[in-house]
C-alpha cells in the first residue's frame, strides 16, 4: 500500500460513523417457558450469537448488555467464554423494556455519538444490516430496519371485529437495531420513564420528542426468538447460511 492509498484509507476510517450498542436481554421469556437467551441455537446460545454479530461489526465500539439481576454473572461468563471483549458493562435492567433500555443507554461511554439498541433475542442480525442502519442514523439522527407485511392488515375494535383495512404500502414491521443520536435517545427514554409510559420499541420514544426515524431495508431473517417454533425457524436460516455451528 503506497502513501496515497494509506491516506485515503485513513480518511475513510475517520468518516465512518461508529456507535455504542445496548443489547436488551432482560425479558422474562414467559412464552418460551425457559430462558430463551441461554438456549443453544446450534452449539451457541442465542444471546452469544447476538453479541457476536455486534462484536464483529467494525462500526461498533462497545457493547452494554442489560439483563436480569439473577443473570448478571451468567451473562458476564458467557461474554468471556465467547470472546465478546467489546462488552464494557453487564448491568441489571428495570421492570419494563423502556426502563431497561434507559439503564443501558445511561452506561455507554460519554463520547458515544450514536447508540444502537437491539433485542438480545434477535440472534440472526447481520453485519450488513448493522452497517446500513448506522449510516442512516448518522445522516438522519434516528434509523431503524423495517420490512413490509406480506399479510393483509386489519384494524379491529375492542370486540375483535374488523373496522377497516390498513394500507400495507405505508405500514411496516419494525426490527432492531434501532439507532439514534445519543442525546436524543437518552432524553427520550428518560422522559418516557419519568412519565411512566411503557413503550414496545425505542422509535416510539423518539417520536414523543418529535424526532422522525428513518427506515432502512430490514431483513426477513432477522427474526425475534419468542416461541419454541422460532428456534426451529432460526436453525433453518442458519443452515441455509452455512452457519449452523
Amino acid at each position: 500500500m503506497n502513501i496515497l492509498q494509506l491516506f485515503k484509507k485513513n480518511d475513510r476510517q475517520q468518516k465512518e460513523p461508529h456507535c455504542s450498542a445496548v443489547i436488551v436481554a432482560a425479558g422474562s421469556s414467559q412464552r418460551m417457558g425457559s430462558d430463551k437467551l441461554m438456549l443453544k441455537l446450534g452449539e451457541i446460545p442465542v444471546l452469544a450469537r447476538t453479541l457476536k454479530a455486534f462484536q464483529a461489526s467494525p462500526l461498533v465500539d462497545e457493547i452494554v448488555v442489560v439483563t436480569r439481576m439473577e443473570k448478571l454473572q451468567e451473562t458476564a461468563e458467557l461474554c468471556k467464554e465467547y470472546g465478546i471483549d467489546k462488552v464494557s458493562r453487564v448491568i441489571a435492567g428495570g421492570k419494563t423494556r423502556t426502563e431497561s433500555a434507559l439503564a443501558g443507554v445511561s452506561e455507554v461511554q460519554p463520547s458515544a455519538k450514536l447508540i444502537a439498541i437491539h433485542d438480545g433475542a434477535r440472534p440472526l442480525v447481520t453485519e450488513d444490516l448493522i452497517l446500513r442502519t448506522v449510516y442512516a442514523a448518522a445522516e438522519h439522527m434516528a434509523a431503524a430496519p423495517a420490512v413490509h407485511s406480506v399479510d393483509t392488515l386489519k384494524a379491529v375494535d375492542e370486540n375483535g371485529c374488523i373496522i377497516g383495512t390498513v394500507d400495507r404500502e405505508t405500514t411496516l414491521r419494525i426490527q432492531t437495531p434501532q439507532i439514534f443520536r445519543a442525546e436524543i435517545i437518552k432524553g427520550a427514554l428518560t422522559t418516557a420513564v419519568e412519565k411512566g409510559i411503557t413503550l414496545t420499541d425505542d422509535c416510539a420514544a423518539a417520536e414523543m420528542m418529535g424526532v422522525r426515524t428513518k427506515t432502512v431495508l430490514g431483513d426477513e431473517d432477522n427474526i425475534k426468538i419468542t416461541t419454541p417454533r422460532d428456534m426451529l425457524f432460526a436453525a433453518e436460516i442458519l443452515k441455509e447460511r452455512g452457519e449452523y455451528l
